[in-house]
């Protein structure tokens, strides 16, 4: 545990430096500080046998680290020479010549290089593995969305035509409540448009999502206003901050469609929903997001299918199409993944549903 928290530290001391001297940092502190170790360790034992394997470890971690062979077979290169010159006999002194010495180096060598391009292979076979799975998930979301959005623009293309065939001979509820379909049809029409935009950015190979270190609390704030200028004659929006301000690294656009997805499915097919409750706390090294409702809850059998990526089983089975819940809670998983969180639901005992995402709290920004 000690270990993965010091690579995240050092993951994010990286993050902070240049992209053009990023690696050329990283190889230099590595290298450098097996070189400060290896002599503070000669203090306590001459018999030389360590500086090898620190060295050795410190290529892994180069390579570990680093994109592409170069920097990891530089780190070799630089270690053997090291270990020959500072720390082997005759010390301060390049010596080839004694029985033994072009074999131990050249094995040192060997043995360094092949961890720098196996854990370079490592890093490129995940890559393509994470770039894949990206791909079908982006995928499955938009079939999904092209095939349902064709309802909504149905809807919208009826009723306007009803509205302006029939002017004379419509009485005017039944003109209301066709410009409230159309209205209704419309506003779900945004919010996939919203969904299809944020698959799109998440997947989009040649542009990362941009993340910023932000209070999560005013993004909470934010979603819930936005929510209740839409919904808040019929439900009531109730937040819950800790004491703490609570730092994440976000997309603050992207959770917001998190929180605004799960808010309207608490509304769309809760049914009886008439209070959200939002609840911000703090677990561990995560910020933990509960929003919970007091509607009608999920159905059991569709609790393990509600984050689903294949959205074929989930989209055109007991789900109103209309407002589809399958598309927006699989958006919702994608974007809380790629944030490097996780989701959840399950129903409450006294009724409703309650959705749970995780965020990974900013500890340094916390603290200043």
């Amino acid at each position: 545990m000690l270990f993965i928290r010091l690579m995240h530290r050092i993951e994010a001391w990286r993050q902070r430096i240049p992209n053009p001297w990023r690696d050329m940092a990283t190889t230099m502190f590595f290298v450098g500080g097996a070189g400060v170790f290896c002599l503070f360790l000669s203090g306590f034992d001459s018999s030389g046998n360590h500086p090898g394997l620190i060295f050795v470890l410190a290529v892994a971690l180069v390579s570990r680290l680093t994109e592409n062979y170069f920097w990891g077979i530089f780190a070799s290169l630089c270690g053997v020479i090291c270990v020959n010159y500072i720390f082997t006999y005759p010390y301060w002194e390049f010596n080839f010549t004694m029985t033994g010495y072009p074999l131990t180096f050249l094995s040192m060598m060997t043995v360094s290089s092949l961890i720098s391009a196996l854990t370079t292979q490592i890093k490129k076979a995940e890559q393509m593995r994470r770039e894949t799975e990206k791909e079908a998930v982006r995928a499955n979301l938009l079939r999904a969305m092209s095939h349902d959005i064709r309802t909504p623009l149905t809807g919208i293309v009826g009723n306007t035509a009803a509205l302006l065939e029939n002017e004379d001979s419509i009485s005017r509820d039944q003109r209301r409540q066709l410009l409230q379909d159309v209205s209704e049809d419309a506003q779900w029409l945004i919010q996939m448009v919203e969904n299809l935009l944020s698959i799109t950015r998440i997947s989009d190979t040649h542009a990362a999502i941009h993340k910023e270190v932000e209070a999560l609390e005013e993004i909470i704030a934010v979603a819930a206003q936005k929510f209740e200028r839409r919904f808040g004659e019929q439900t009531r929006v109730e937040v819950t901050v800790p004491d703490e301000v609570l730092m994440v690294s976000m997309d603050a656009t992207l959770i917001q469609q998190v929180l605004m997805n799960l808010m309207e499915n608490a509304v769309l097919h809760g049914k009886t929903t008439s209070l959200i409750k939002i609840e911000l706390s703090r677990k561990g090294r995560f910020a933990v997001v509960s929003v919970s409702d007091d509607g009608q809850g999920i159905a059991e059998n569709r609790l393990r299918a509600l984050f689903n990526s294949q959205l074929s089983e989930v989209s055109h089975s007991n789900f109103d199409r209309k407002k589809n819940m399958g598309i927006g809670l699989s958006v919702c998983r994608t974007i809380i993944k790629v944030h490097g969180g996780d989701i959840s639901a399950e129903n409450r005992p006294d009724g409703g549903a309650c959705f749970r995402f995780t965020l990974l709290i900013e500890e340094e920004s916390n603290e200043n």
